[in-house]
């Protein structure tokens, strides 16, 4: 049965943009675990746009599940993580213009040091992983600079815009899911996901994980909108 990895970049992205210390990525990790999922993501920005080093400290301590660390493969990234130690690392692409990584890793160009990252990581005694559009080269080559896992970018699924082309997208998610598969490599699929698009994948026992930030923190917002909305209210009326 495929696990549930929640990222929590959303909630970090709420807080900085109020300038609060609310809502607190820590409180949420805990709520999350509670609900069952298998583990808690965030991607530490190197500009710290949304979770901050602070966050991945206090996560690191109190998450009881798989506490999972992406990163843009740099040195200074390397060694926050060598400190960190989580249960595993992603390395993801990053620019400055994207608020969540639009694509995956081009390991046809960064091959070289993304291979020296994860060889350091793994040195190190850590579990290193990818992120990488459904493409059956990148898989290959994710492959050969051995890493642990990968993590597809379902992003041509995602911004399909007709039936035939989301089936298209859809095809070439699922060969390149049993690709690396058939390569031995844990597969996670990320982006783009939701409470309607995960019912297109569920059919597939050979992704280990999918992870999902947005669409539940998205939904969470609406579901719980209304008691928030209450208890201000009642907060308020007990005033007068």
């Amino acid at each position: 049965m495929s696990g549930l990895i929640v990222n929590i970049d959303r909630i970090a992205a709420l807080r900085q943009i109020g300038r609060t210390a609310n809502p607190d990525p820590a409180a949420a990790a805990v709520l999350i675990e509670t609900a069952g999922a298998e583990g808690i993501a965030v991607h530490l920005w190197e500009d710290r746009r949304h979770i901050q080093d602070r966050d991945v400290r206090i996560l690191r301590q109190i998450v009881q599940s798989m506490f999972i660390l992406e990163i843009a493969p740099t040195s200074e990234m390397t060694g926050i993580a060598l400190d960190l130690k989580p249960d595993r690392i992603v390395l993801v692409p990053e620019k400055y213009e994207e608020t969540t990584p639009a694509g995956g890793l081009d390991l046809i160009v960064h091959r070289d040091s993304v291979a020296e990252t994860v060889s350091t990581l793994q040195n190190n005694g850590l579990s290193v992983g990818v992120l990488i559009d459904p493409d059956p080269e990148q898989i290959r080559l994710a492959h050969q600079i051995n890493v642990n896992q990968v993590t597809l970018h379902l992003k041509s699924f995602r911004d399909a815009k007709t039936v035939m082309k989301k089936q298209r997208a859809f095809e070439k998610a699922v060969d390149a899911v049993k690709l690396s598969r058939r390569l031995n490599l844990q597969v996670t699929v990320c982006r783009g996901l939701d409470y309607h698009t995960i019912r297109t994948f569920r059919t597939l026992p050979e992704i280990d994980e999918f992870v999902i930030g947005h669409g539940i923190v998205a939904r969470a917002l609406l579901t719980g909108l209304e008691k928030a909305v209450r208890d201000m209210l009642d907060l308020i009326r007990a005033m007068q």
